[in-house]
C-alpha cells in the first residue's frame, strides 16, 4: 500500500472561524434579533428533493485555505512522486473541508450536500493557492442525528440533490467525501529514446507507466479513506488532472467521491420515470 498523505485532525468546534463567519451563521439561526433563514446553492429541483427526503437546508457553508506550495526538484529522467507537492495540495484541501464542516457544525447540521472543491492560484504570488470547499448544510427534520459521522460531525457529500434523494430512497446513506491525490513527475526521454521513436508508431511506455502509477496512487489513497469510514463503497467518483503552472512534466491526479453505507437490508430501486423536456 503506498504511503497515505497524513490527514489533519478533525476539529469539533468552530473556535478558529472568522468573526464575520460566526455572525453570518448566527444570523441564519435567528439569533441577535434576526429572522431565521437559510441560504443554499441548490437548484429548485434539488431543494425540493432534499426536502422530500426529510432534510431541511440550514445554510450555505464555506471553508477556505490559502496555502503556500513548496518547491521540490525532480530528477530529469526519473518517474517519481513529488511528495512535497502531494502533501501540500492534500493538506490545503483538508483544511478547507474541515472549516466547511465546522460551519455546518455551528448550524447544528447533520450533513453537507453538493460539496464542490475549487483551487485558484493567487495573481500576486504563483506559489500561493486558495482552496475553497462549499456546499449546503442540511438537517434531518425529525431531529435524527444518526446520519452524522461516527465522531459526531456532519457527513459530507458531493452528490447533487437528486442523487442524494435517490441514494436514500434506495436504502443507502453518505458517510463522507473521500479523496486521494498524487503529484507525479513524468520522466523526460533520453536522446536515444527520442531518436528511436521518430517517425514510428510506438507506445511511449515510460509516459504510460508514469500516468498509470500516478492515477493508481490517487485512487488507492481515496479507497484508504473510505476504509477508515467503514464504507461499503464509493459513488460518484471523479478523477481530475491538473498542472497548476508547474513544469509540463509535473502533473497532479486528484480523485474524489462519496463513501456510502447501507441503512436497511432491502434496497428498493425507484422505477425510472420518462421525462420530456419542454425547453428548446
Amino acid at each position: 500500500m503506498p504511503p497515505q498523505p497524513p490527514s489533519l485532525p478533525k476539529k469539533n468546534s468552530g473556535d478558529d472561524l472568522p468573526g464575520h463567519a460566526k455572525e453570518r451563521l448566527e444570523w441564519m439561526q435567528g439569533k441577535g434579533g434576526h429572522k431565521a433563514l437559510f441560504t443554499s446553492d441548490l437548484s429548485v429541483n434539488e431543494f425540493l428533493l432534499v426536502k422530500e427526503a426529510g432534510f431541511d437546508p440550514v445554510g450555505l457553508v464555506v471553508g477556505t485555505s490559502i496555502y503556500h506550495i513548496g518547491f521540490q526538484q525532480a530528477r530529469w529522467t526519473k518517474n517519481e512522486e513529488m511528495g512535497v507537492l502531494t502533501q501540500a495540495l492534500y493538506h490545503a484541501r483538508e483544511l478547507a473541508m474541515t472549516r466547511m464542516e465546522e460551519e455546518a457544525q455551528e448550524l447544528n447540521a447533520d450533513g453537507v450536500v453538493g460539496v464542490r472543491l475549487k483551487v485558484k492560484h493567487m495573481s500576486w504570488n504563483s506559489d500561493l493557492a486558495e482552496f475553497v470547499a462549499i456546499g449546503t448544510a442540511v438537517r434531518h427534520r425529525s431531529g435524527d442525528h444518526s446520519y452524522r459521522c461516527a465522531n459526531g460531525m456532519p457527513f459530507t457529500s458531493d452528490l447533487s440533490g437528486q442523487d442524494f434523494w435517490t441514494l436514500l430512497r434506495s436504502g443507502y446513506r453518505p458517510v463522507g467525501m473521500v479523496m486521494g491525490n498524487c503529484v507525479y513527475h513524468v520522466a523526460h526521454q533520453s536522446f536515444g529514446q527520442w531518436f528511436k521513436s521518430v517517425g514510428q508508431n510506438v507506445e511511449m511506455t515510460n509516459f504510460t507507466q508514469a500516468l498509470y502509477d500516478a492515477r493508481e496512487l490517487a485512487m488507492e489513497r481515496m479507497q484508504t479513506e473510505a476504509e477508515a469510514l467503514d464504507a461499503e463503497g464509493i459513488v460518484g467518483v471523479d478523477i481530475y488532472e491538473g498542472n497548476y503552472g508547474w513544469s509540463s512534466h509535473v502533473i497532479e491526479f486528484f480523485t474524489v467521491g462519496t463513501a456510502i453505507v447501507p441503512i436497511r437490508a432491502d434496497h428498493h430501486i425507484p422505477t425510472p420515470n420518462l421525462v420530456l423536456s419542454v425547453n428548446d
